[in-house]
């Protein structure tokens, strides 16, 4: 059986007089390893790395951080500027040859920016949290190391405020469907959909009556919080709520306004209840369980803007194209879904028939009408697409896309849109 670290880095990394060390010594029971992604031009990057180091030397004085290490992965441009930066360091570095695994590892951690410091569990290879960089700066002589996230019970524990100004307690809506509702008076697109998502809660509680909403506010002050308040039928955190942030944190929020949705025994439904709302005001298919295809319009463009989409185009000469497409699709994306695993990539899977968003996006991604129907998978937040050249698209050419996309063996080119 493989070491997990050995599947994520390979080999060998290396210390600090460039000797190889095995990856495979950095995994323990117990263990923990942290991914540090930087490098000499950041500012910021610089910034941390002193306060990191000096994180680092003193708790590996500890019994705790006997088992733990830290893995330098560059984003600088050249071999001289990754060596002269590494020296500031007293951990280990991934040499800086093995580009390949850097991109592989920033893409599956969904590295965005730097400095970004991954913390795993190195028995598993398996993620505990991507905010180390954070929990170093709150938490400096690692008293809550290794950082691991608190479930939603923890978090979600005390009293909720009503309107009246009454409280009642977040163990009262057990057994609810709960949302969560982060926004802000200050926000322009929150203040645009909360009439709407206000005209749907209503719409969704006359048949569904354990359905219960709360406002976690990102207000700059109370006066604000409690005016945009009174345009929402529902509860609300306290404003300054502590736990708005832990939530926030929980759910990896990036944006506002979000919508989270969760059952009734407080598991995630989807943290992009948003769409579902925009898409189905009526609440129709409340509670919007996902769904491993869809037809593509306008309350995707979240999505595919921060997610890898299976985007099939229909022909849609002929009345029947899309549904022709669909059966082609869904078979093989239910199969897809099924088998996913956690710390694979998501993909979404979609038809695009004549949805406004279709032409926008065919334009953006250069498909003529002569081109269809084409078989695609883009991936704007590295912003890049693979277009398959098969005119007849069939769920063979589909899986046999998707097991290349596995292998990382597609042919991406870089988007131009």
């Amino acid at each position: 059986m493989s070491n997990p670290l050995v599947s994520l880095l390979g080999e060998k990394v290396q210390n600090k007089a460039k000797e190889d060390v095995d990856v495979a010594s950095l995994s323990s029971e117990g263990g923990v390893l942290g991914l540090y992604f930087s490098a000499h031009w950041c500012g910021p990057c610089r910034s941390f790395t002193p306060s990191l180091a000096k994180f680092y030397d003193n708790f590996k004085k500890t019994d705790e951080g006997k088992k733990f290490e830290i893995v330098f992965l560059s984003s600088d441009r050249d071999e001289s500027a990754f060596s002269e930066y590494f020296k500031e360091m007293p951990w280990l570095a991934l040499p800086f040859a093995n580009r390949d695994i850097k991109e592989k590892l920033s893409k599956r951690f969904k590295v965005r920016g730097i400095p970004n410091l991954v913390i795993l569990d190195s028995s598993t290879g398996k993620l505990i949290t991507a905010d180390g960089r954070n929990c170093v700066m709150e938490d400096p002589e690692g008293k809550r190391f290794p950082w691991s996230p608190k479930p939603f019970q923890e978090i979600f524990t005390g009293s909720i405020l009503q309107h009246d100004d009454t409280e009642i307690t977040t163990e009262s809506l057990k057994g609810n469907i709960l949302g969560l509702y982060f926004s802000a008076h200050w926000c322009p697109p929150c203040r645009g959909f909360t009439p709407k998502l206000a005209e749907c809660y209503k719409k969704v509680k006359e048949t569904h009556k354990n359905f219960e909403i709360i406002f976690v506010s990102s207000d700059s002050d109370e006066e604000h919080f409690r005016a945009y308040w009174k345009e929402m039928p529902w509860a609300a955190l306290p404003f300054g709520d502590a736990r708005k942030q832990a939530l926030a944190k929980h759910f990896s929020i990036s944006g506002i306004p979000t919508l989270v949705l969760l059952d009734e025994n407080h598991k995630v439904i989807t943290e992009k209840a948003r769409a579902q709302v925009i898409k189905d005001p009526e609440g129709k298919e409340f509670p919007w369980y996902p769904k491993a295809l869809n037809e593509l319009d306008d309350s995707a463009q979240a999505v595919i803007n921060e997610d890898k989409c299976v985007i099939l185009f229909a022909d849609v000469q002929e009345d029947d194209d899309v549904t022709k497409a669909k059966d082609v699709l869904l078979p093989v994306a239910e199969e897809y879904k099924k088998n996913e695993k956690e710390e694979d990539d998501k993909l979404h899977f979609y038809v695009a028939g004549d949805e406004d968003i279709v032409d926008s996006l065919r334009e953006f991604l250069n498909i003529k009408d002569d081109d269809l129907p084409i078989l695609t998978i883009l991936d704007i937040p590295e912003q890049q697409v693979y277009k398959c050249d098969k005119k007849e698209i069939t769920a063979t050419i589909i899986n046999e896309c998707l097991t290349k996309y596995k292998e990382e063996s597609l042919e991406f080119k870089p988007l131009s849109g």
